[in-house]
């Protein structure tokens, strides 16, 4: 799996500076006193330096973007990347700043200079994350990052804050990999197999293969895998560090490794992007990669259904009926609505088996929610106000764009069916709205959840602020926040 940059942070050295391969970043702000690094580095290039700080380019940068000095006379780098980052300012500017160094990573290495800067951590955290390449299936020679080195006033206490952000980007990055593995690698055997692998970091992994999920009573999640040469797994992700019997948090996720829209097939332009659909169950996947590394005193449960929608001579069809393991019967309108029908299995287990303190379920379930929040923000359904405001807190505080969409009984009526208990889909209107009716209606009334549509964030076609383009790890973040948050602090 891809890593992250390692990072080594030491003391500032003004007299290595001159010396400095590959890229020297600084940090700087608009009508601030030049500081001894800067102005080393101004004597240096006899002068570039402070031209460049009073120049329009500068003053009209936001904070966390830069500038650069290509090839400077006076010094060895091949850049200087100026980033304006004022000294008071939050953790998502610093990281901005820091993915604005990582961006241009490469051979050559990066020097970022960022004494007595009280964001250091973050900055090391975003350049960390934006340094990511998914490189695996490219042939020909391989360019290996250079080395990537901090200078700060206490290496020490910067590298301790800095340890349990890098179990975080570690966690990012496992996601990441995974949404963009193509299905023809991530199969479901291969996706269950590196969930499993994870027991070395000392996680308990179960696998509940198909005989297992028959015997259970999932056949809608097993209904949506029938068309597939690939077997439907269930796959339990146990973290224990909290006390002991304590009942666990449980996160969900949906792990469809291709969908193809079953019999209902989705047209072929954009098919190529549902290698995405395991979106959900690869953010549960990340965040107990994460919980494992950093050793987090709760106690988590991560649960992801990973099955293949396929078109074939056993697949299921429209107007088909299924059992869900809760009992209710479920007309399949939509056989391309598959991904509740998964869900809607694994969040019953999850609450029957577990008693969870509460839960939450991630997917890329619906375009109905691009249509209405674009690629900016995740949709967030809840029953319960308390989980649903600490979530939004927490992704808030990790700069992850997350908002609260509505739910209610008009909404639930939409889901009535003929001959079933309900219908799997029921049109366009509010349709991601209607997918998370459905999904609540598998949710006990005691169990406080949150329903996250991911649609519109786990994978997009342009660079973001933290990762180029492709999968984002939305989540990975937000969710270990929110677990730190409400179960570790005290």
């Amino acid at each position: 799996m891809s890593q992250p940059l390692p990072i080594q942070f030491q003391t500032t050295d003004l007299d290595a500076l001159a010396g400095a391969k590959g890229r020297l970043a600084v940090l700087a702000d608009v009508g601030a006193p030049l500081g001894p690094v800067l102005k080393r580095l101004d004597r240096l290039t006899k002068g570039a330096v402070a031209r460049a700080l009073a120049s329009q380019a500068f003053s009209k940068l936001k904070p966390g973007e830069g500038l650069d000095l290509g090839f400077p006379s006076g010094l060895a780098c091949d850049a200087v990347h100026i980033l304006r980052l004022p000294k008071r300012t939050d953790a998502a500017t610093a990281r901005k700043a820091g993915a604005a160094a990582g961006r241009a990573h490469g051979a050559g290495g990066t020097l970022l200079v960022a004494e007595g800067h009280p964001r250091a951590a973050d900055l090391a955290f975003g350049l960390a994350l934006r340094a990511y390449e998914f490189s695996t299936h490219k042939s020909g020679e391989k360019t290996t990052p250079g080395p990537v080195t901090m200078m700060v006033a206490k290496p020490e206490s910067v590298a301790r804050t800095a340890a349990p952000m890098a179990a975080v980007a570690e966690g990012v990055f496992f996601t990441r990999d995974l949404v963009n593995e193509p299905a023809n690698i991530l199969t479901t055997h291969d996706f269950a197999a590196r969930l499993a692998a994870m027991q070395e970091l000392g996680l308990e992994v179960e696998i509940l293969e198909e005989d297992q999920l028959i015997k259970l009573g999932m056949r809608a999640l097993l209904g949506v895998g029938q068309g597939s040469e690939s077997p439907s797994k269930v796959v339990v992700m146990h973290w224990n560090g909290g006390k002991k019997g304590e009942a666990p948090f449980a996160l969900v996720g949906k792990g469809v490794v291709f969908d193809t829209g079953g019999i209902s097939i989705k047209p072929a332009a954009g098919m190529e992007d549902m290698t995405m659909d395991m979106g959900g169950a690869g953010v549960v996947a990340g965040v107990m990669r994460t919980l494992a590394l950093r050793k987090a005193k709760a106690n988590v449960v991560g649960l992801v259904g990973i099955v293949e929608n396929m078109p074939d001579g056993r697949a299921q069809r429209p107007g088909d009926v299924v059992r869900s393991m809760k009992g209710d019967t479920i007309e399949v309108i939509n056989t391309d609505a598959e991904g509740r029908l998964v869900l809607a299995d694994v969040l019953w287990y999850a609450q029957e088996r577990f008693k969870p303190t509460g839960m939450i379920d991630l997917a890329t379930l619906t375009g109905a929610i691009i249509v209405a929040l674009g690629h900016e923000n995740t949709g967030v359904f809840s029953n319960n106000d308390d989980l649903c405001n600490a979530f939004l807190k927490a992704a808030a505080a990790e700069g992850e764009g997350a908002w609260r969409m509505p739910m209610g009984d008009g909404y639930d009526a939409k889901l009535k069916s003929r001959v079933a208990d309900m219908v799997n889909s029921c049109g366009r209107d509010g349709g991601a709205v209607t997918a998370a009716q459905f999904l609540a209606r598998f949710v006990k009334p005691e169990t406080p959840w949150c329903h996250l549509d991911i649609a519109g964030t786990a994978l997009l076609k342009t660079d973001s602020t933290l990762a180029p383009k492709g999968a984002t790890g939305w989540g990975v973040m937000a969710l270990d926040r929110l677990i730190r948050d409400r179960f570790e602090k005290g």
